[in-house]
């Protein structure tokens, strides 16, 4: 940790730190740290905290397996709460659900319409056809009919998007859009791929130089 750092902890010397899961960006847990298991953390790569119980410190999963790699670690503009982005080994919490913040008090439905985890989900329900078929879903028909049925389908679908896009219907590009990334997310799961590892390649291109990535004709190399 850089010298120029200069965390506040409290009396108690420790530090509130909160775990966010890094693919998804959900809220995982909060826990509290020191400055050993907060150095101890960046020497190992996974999270550890101090137990105000048991005067001590514990490194989660150390009993469940469930280990939380880090990723990185931020800390807010005051420099008294750290944010740990994490990669989950399984479930934060200690009831077995994936996140410790599974229960909702309130809800505005107006405003709630969905973010990036929805990919996610959407590839675990695609997953869980394949494992679990159900009667009459489409998706086990794709997985059914293979690979060629699913290509062919994103070309239908990349046509009719756009098509829509020349249409100047916003409604109408959403709906093709939406089934185009829908036919997609099958298509990685048949071919053993996940929305991580494009987002992993997005990442490395977009930190890299642009004009490495791309050719004069403008194409990928």
């Amino acid at each position: 940790m850089s010298e120029s750092i200069t965390l506040k902890y409290n009396d108690q010397g420790l530090i509130p730190a909160i775990l966010q899961d890094y693919h998804t960006r959900e809220i995982l847990m909060m826990a509290w740290m020191n400055a050993e298991s907060l150095k101890l953390t960046m020497e190992t790569g996974k999270a550890t905290f101090y137990s105000r119980s048991r005067k001590q410190l514990w490194t989660k999963g150390e009993t469940s397996g469930h280990f939380q790699e880090v990723v990185t670690i931020q800390y807010d503009c005051d420099e008294d709460t750290l944010l740990l982005e994490v990669i989950p080994q399984g479930p934060a919490c200690h009831t077995g659900h994936t996140s410790c913040f599974y229960r909702e008090m309130y809800r505005d439905d107006a405003i709630d319409t969905g973010n990036v985890s929805i990919l996610f989900s959407l590839e675990d329900q695609i997953a869980n056809r394949k494992a679990n078929p159900v009667e009459g879903s489409y998706t086990n028909y794709l997985f059914r009919e293979g690979t060629d049925k699913i290509c062919k389908k994103i070309g239908e679908e990349a046509s009719e998007t756009i098509i829509a896009a020349k249409n100047a219907d916003p409604a109408e590009l959403t709906g093709e859009a939406s089934d185009l990334l829908y036919h997609l997310a099958v298509l990685l799961n048949d071919q053993d791929l996940t929305f991580d590892d494009l987002f992993s390649l997005l990442t490395t291109r977009h930190r890299g130089d642009r004009k490495t990535n791309y050719n004069d004709s403008g194409k990928i190399k």
